[in-house]
Formats: structure tokens, C-alpha cells, sequence
């Protein structure tokens, strides 16, 4: 992996920035963090994971998230869903079991996955589906139905800009001997929010991303979306007072902030700025339908009931989804419809926060 960094360097003249170095570490073919054979996702270091993720953790996930999937299964007359990064199939599974419990019928759950590690778990752990869970490497021309994405956005590369007092420089990556480096030039590129900041601030944009949304609305005949993810709105992400940035790695269920270390053998993410993502929606065509956390996108969609009926050691993990102190406040839900798709979304229907997007 490191060498495959050094010729991009040298084939870049000798400076690559940052959200280049980014998708080499994570996704290039064999070598990228997301394209080998490393183990990503479990509940503890021991069993060789990195990280865990909500549908990881408690199948209530999922099983309450159906029950937003089949409104809208409903509401559009579709039979399809689509998952961005289904990471082990868990998700998927808790799913596809919440809407069969429901009575709920579906022709088809579709993955777009670009892990062949991944790719391999979620077949395994899928394969009792049978035919009606397919998988594809990229876009389908047209989707109809439910598009489904946890844990998505906030692993799409990221530009890094550093302010230093007087103008905005774009962070990259240079070779120092053996080792990778950054080095900051001047830039053209701004942070969508007007700050003020303060001297020696190093932050994220996130063209990627909203590329990514404006992609989903070019392929979205009808139906909704919903991503579930950590970040903030625009006037958090960008408050004086984050002067790091939200650039973080995972490795071992330990976190470091140096993505330039080990490249290819940890995860490298950036906390998602949801009001760029839901004005990159908007722009597109897409209507942005709810804002909300996590805990109380979950409560919406009838996970309290599900509690009840579980036992104690499901219990106990999936209450780390709502409290706020674990994932349910830092994790956040929006949500986007085709136009013309009228509905109100249980998911949002308390506690929507899109006013402060």
C-alpha cells in the first residue's frame, strides 16, 4: 500500500491531496483498508475487527428500521431495497426478518458493496434469502423503492483545508524519506460556512459526498432514502471551537487521529456535515424529509415495544442505540423522497430537527 501511495505521489509531482491519499488507503483494488482481506467489523479486538456499527450490535436496528422501509415500500407501491455498504449483513438480515415479520412482501434487496472481503460475509450470512438478495458493484441505472446507507458517508474522502490566520491552504500529502508528510498550499477552496475561524484551524468539505447524493437523485425514479451516520449541522461542524477538524481512525476498537500512519490497515473517517449533504440533496431534485438522532429516530419507528420483548442481553446492547451518552445522540438520520412521493415518515414524525440544518 505504502508504494502504491509513493508512485501516486511521484505521479502527481510529488503532492497529492488529501482526499486522493484517502481513497487510495481505503479502496484501492487489493490494498485499500476496505479492498483486502482485513476483518472490519465485530463487537470486540479479540475476534480480529476494528469496529462495530449498530446493526452490529443489537438486530433491534434493524428490525425497528423496517418498520420506516415498509411505509414507504407502501406509500411508492415499490418491492425493492437498495444498501449502500452493507458491511458484515447485518442490517440487511434484521431487515429483511422486521419486514417478513410484518407480512411484508419484497421482490428484491439489493447491495452495492465494493469490499469483495465484505462482499464474501454478507453472501455467507445472507445465503438462507436466497435469490431475492443480489449484489452489484455499482449504481443500477434506476432504483425504485428504499435506499438504505449506515455508516456511508462518513467514509467518502475528504479535501482538508488549514487556515492559518490570514488565508485557506489545502492539506495534501508528500513523501519524506519513507515516511508520508503533509504539506499545505494555497487554495482556492473555502468551507461552506463563514466562520469566523481561528488561526491553525484544520477542517474537512466533503465534495465527495454530496457528489454522491446529487448521484442518488440522478438514479432515484421513485422512493426514499435514509442515512444514518455520525456529524453535525453546518453551524456545529464549522464552530470556532473544532479546530482539529473531525478527521478520525479506527484500528483494534481504538481510535487515533493519524491517517497518515499504517495506511491500508485502519479505518479513516470524517464526521458528516448534514447540511451540505441536505442542500446537495435539494439542489439535485431530492426532497429532504426529516433530521433527526439516531435515539429518536429509533423510538419512532417502535423500538421501545421491541425492548420490552427482548431478553436481558439484547436488551442491554441495543439500549446503547438511544442513550444519549453512547450512540443516540451523535448519530444522526436524514432523510430524502422523490417529489410527489406524499407521506409523513414515521421516523421523523417527533423530534425533527431540520430547522437546524
Amino acid at each position: 500500500m505504502l508504494a502504491r501511495i509513493h508512485a501516486a505521489i511521484a505521479e502527481a509531482g510529488g503532492w497529492l491531496p488529501f482526499d486522493r491519499y484517502m481513497a487510495l488507503a481505503l479502496y484501492e483494488p487489493d490494498l485499500g483498508y476496505y479492498a483486502n482481506a482485513r476483518v472490519k467489523l465485530g463487537r470486540m479486538p479479540a475476534d480480529g475487527s476494528d469496529f462495530v456499527t449498530a446493526p452490529e450490535l443489537s438486530l433491534l436496528f434493524g428490525r425497528a428500521l423496517a418498520a420506516q422501509v415498509a411505509q414507504v415500500l407502501e406509500r411508492a407501491d415499490a418491492d425493492e431495497v437498495f444498501e449502500f455498504g452493507a458491511g458484515s449483513g447485518a442490517l440487511a438480515e434484521s431487515v429483511l426478518d422486521g419486514l417478513a415479520a410484518m407480512g411484508h412482501a419484497f421482490a428484491r434487496y439489493t447491495i452495492i458493496e465494493v469490499s469483495a472481503e465484505l462482499r464474501a460475509r454478507q453472501q455467507t450470512r445472507l445465503a438462507r434469502f436466497g435469490e431475492r438478495v443480489q449484489w452489484a458493484e455499482r449504481w443500477p441505472e434506476q432504483m425504485r423503492g428504499v435506499v438504505l446507507g449506515n455508516e456511508v458517508l462518513d467514509a467518502m474522502p475528504v479535501q482538508l483545508l488549514h487556515f492559518d490566520g490570514t488565508q485557506w491552504q489545502e492539506r495534501g500529502v508528500v513523501r519524506q524519506g519513507d515516511r508520508l508528510a503533509y504539506e499545505d498550499r494555497p487554495t482556492e477552496l473555502r468551507p461552506p460556512h463563514a466562520g469566523p475561524f481561528v488561526p491553525g484551524t484544520v477542517t474537512e468539505i466533503h465534495a465527495q459526498a454530496e457528489a454522491f447524493v446529487a448521484s442518488l437523485a440522478a438514479h432515484l425514479a421513485e422512493g426514499a432514502a435514509f442515512f444514518i451516520d455520525y456529524g453535525f449541522p453546518e453551524a456545529e461542524y464549522y464552530h470556532p471551537q473544532r479546530v482539529g477538524g473531525t478527521l478520525m481512525c479506527h484500528r483494534a476498537h481504538q481510535s487515533d487521529a493519524d491517517p497518515l500512519e499504517d495506511p491500508g490497515q485502519k479505518d479513516i473517517t470524517a464526521h458528516v456535515d448534514f447540511t451540505g449533504i441536505a442542500i446537495a440533496a435539494q439542489d439535485a431534485g431530492l426532497d429532504v424529509i426529516g433530521y433527526t438522532s439516531q435515539a429518536r429516530f429509533l423510538i419512532n419507528c417502535g423500538i421501545a415495544p421491541l425492548l420490552e420483548a427482548a431478553d436481558l442481553r439484547e436488551r442491554a446492547m441495543a439500549q446503547k442505540l438511544i442513550t444519549e451518552h453512547e450512540m443516540g445522540e451523535l448519530f444522526k438520520v436524514i432523510g430524502f423522497a422523490t417529489p410527489g412521493l406524499a407521506f409523513e415518515p414515521i421516523g421523523f414524525a417527533e423530534g425533527d430537527r431540520l430547522h437546524r440544518l
